[in-house]
């Protein structure tokens, strides 16, 4: 257990950290320390912020009749309370206690969806509002309730009795201050931004002392700083990331500006940083790519957030921070992952994708890392963590990256990515009428010396991707005859036709005009089953290109995607 993925000091800092973390939280919700979480009751609401998340009244309608449909899984309860529903996945229980789907009643619009808001929340002030302990008060999960009670306090106020608005406001406060104790007991990443966002909407929404507004503005911008970075990436690497943060940071720049104050220029500055970053990595189906735990998404989401971009204008190409290329010529983009591994810490839905990359045209994705399910079984997540999952070389059947593999060390700090590519180079390469990027990676280097550099292009007009893949041992020399064995990967999107012509070439169809030729002359691609996970009804079986040779014999290998005219 101890060398796992070849780094026992790294993990028992790991181990140490969270244990140390876990011990201070459960202080924090012991009797001990609940009475600090009492205080003065709030009288109003001072301002619904407002909620830039899709909503469709027909759900609102289909949770007064019983049926919640959250994370994925629809679930009836048969006229009894969804708070005391036994055999719920984690992920449906979650979605229940943030809240969220208050949107739904307030898109709804009527008497009867605000009553229903009413009851449930009542509902849920009584089974475990006082609780402070379960999935209902993990720090994650009440973030987001926070945010969803201010957002649609409207709608949930709307014609309520003082009893229930004063049990609102009650649980609503102790919520906060609990939130407000345990942010820095959260790990890193994007949920403990959010507490900070949270807190910022608390400040911001309700009648406070004018230092808890400061306090909470100077946190949120110290989180913002350390987790958004230079190019507008999270420190995740995951686009979804910059997604969901956009959607609550957004709707918080509109509540300082209503509210009469001046937001902090760190958030100012993070959504004009993260809003091209959202456009850098979307396709041309309007989709984002597929690393780092990106799954489905749907479009309607990303233009909702893009309608409040007002620098226009082509995407960045080049993200240096996170780690990622884009080439975009004519109506065809490729996005590639070209950076190195993120922190263990913030590792948890982090893939073993290095030097992969995905390709459109004409609002068609061609070639596609597989995504994840993101409510499916943990089996298939790890399988779509995995460098074979993704449009790369993988050696030897072995990922880049490797996920903790003891059981009780992934139960303990989650399946965290250990080990993988410690040096990872990029380098653009455009010119008159190209545009491309030459990367490389050693994460092989540690298990059979070799390191893998992939070269990609992309011209005339955007019509031949043109792409290299070299192996070789750190100092140059060829790769030996052992433990050489490469697949080169190309997942075809599953509503993508995978042919072959009159000369048995393989064709990539995507509809009227729009037809791809894939080309290698040294070697014979091979087509190959494949699953695609990250389809918006669950995953999805689809091919792909496969070139299977030996490194030792094959240093360097030349493909071509070519479109076909007429």
């Amino acid at each position: 257990m101890a060398k796992a993925g070849g780094h026992s000091p790294r993990l028992w800092r790991l181990v140490a950290k969270e244990a140390w973390r876990r011990l201070r939280r459960s202080l924090r919700t012991g009797p001990a320390y609940r009475w600090r979480y009492a205080g003065r009751t709030p009288d109003r609401v001072l301002i619904a912020p407002p909620d830039l998340r899709l909503a469709d009244a027909y759900l609102a309608s289909e949770m007064y009749h019983g049926r919640f449909p959250l994370a994925g899984r629809m679930v009836e309860t048969g006229g009894e309370s969804p708070f005391g529903v036994e055999g719920a996945s984690e992920a449906w229980l979650k979605s229940l206690h943030g809240f969220r789907w208050l949107r739904h009643m307030r898109e709804a619009g009527t008497d009867l969806a605000s009553a229903n808001a009413r009851a449930l929340i009542a509902d849920w002030i009584e089974t475990d509002g006082s609780r402070l302990r379960g999935i209902a008060w993990e720090p994650d999960v009440t973030s987001k309730r926070i945010i969803a009670w201010l957002q649609h306090s409207t709608i949930v106020l709307q014609g309520a009795e003082f009893q229930f608005y004063r049990a609102f406001l009650r649980s609503l406060s102790l919520q906060i201050r609990y939130l407000r104790a345990m942010v820095r007991e959260m790990p890193d990443g994007e949920e403990r931004l959010r507490a900070r966002i949270a807190l910022a909407f608390s400040a911001l929404s309700l009648p406070t002392a004018s230092t808890t507004l400061r306090n909470a503005t100077r946190n949120l911008a110290r989180e913002l700083d350390r987790q958004v970075l230079a190019d507008g990436g999270h420190i995740s690497r995951n686009p979804l990331a910059i997604l969901e943060l956009l959607a609550d940071l957004l709707p918080l720049r509109q509540t300082y500006a209503n509210q009469a104050e001046a937001p902090p220029p760190a958030l100012i500055g993070a959504i004009d940083r993260m809003l091209p970053a959202l456009r850098f990595f979307r396709h041309q189906d309007g989709n984002l790519a597929r690393f780092n735990g990106m799954g489905a998404t749907i479009p309607d989401r990303i233009v909702a957030i893009l309608r409040h971009d007002d620098a226009i204008g082509q995407p960045l190409l080049h993200a240096p921070h996170s780690g990622f290329e884009r080439l975009t010529m004519g109506a065809t983009t490729v996005i590639a992952d070209t950076g190195a591994p993120v922190s263990p810490d913030v590792s948890a839905q982090a893939h073993a994708g290095c030097l992969s990359f995905e390709f459109s045209s004409k609002r068609r994705v061609l070639v596609a890392n597989s995504g994840v399910d993101t409510y499916g079984p943990k089996d298939f997540l790890a399988l779509a963590r995995a460098t074979a999952a993704h449009s790369t070389a993988v050696l030897n059947d072995t990922s880049s990256s490797r996920i903790l593999s003891s059981p009780r060390l992934r139960a303990f700090l989650g399946p965290l990515l250990v080990g993988g590519p410690s040096r990872v180079r990029s380098r653009r390469t455009d010119a008159a009428g190209t545009q491309g990027f030459v990367a490389s990676h050693d994460g092989y280097v540690s298990q059979v010396g070799v390191v893998h550099e992939r070269e990609l292009s992309l011209g005339a007009e955007g019509a031949v991707l043109d792409g290299v893949d070299r192996f070789h041992r750190p100092d140059g020399s060829a790769p030996r005859d052992r433990d050489d064995a490469v697949a080169v990967r190309f997942h075809v999107h599953p509503d993508v036709n995978l042919l072959r012509d009159k000369a048995q070439r393989l064709v990539l169809s995507a509809g009227e005009d729009n037809h791809w030729r894939f080309e290698c002359e040294a070697v014979k691609p091979a087509v190959e089953e494949s699953i695609f996970f990250a389809g918006l009804t669950g995953p999805r079986r689809n091919l792909q290109i496969v070139l299977h040779f030996r490194a030792s014999q094959n240093r360097e290998v030349r493909w071509r995607f070519l479109r076909l005219r007429g």
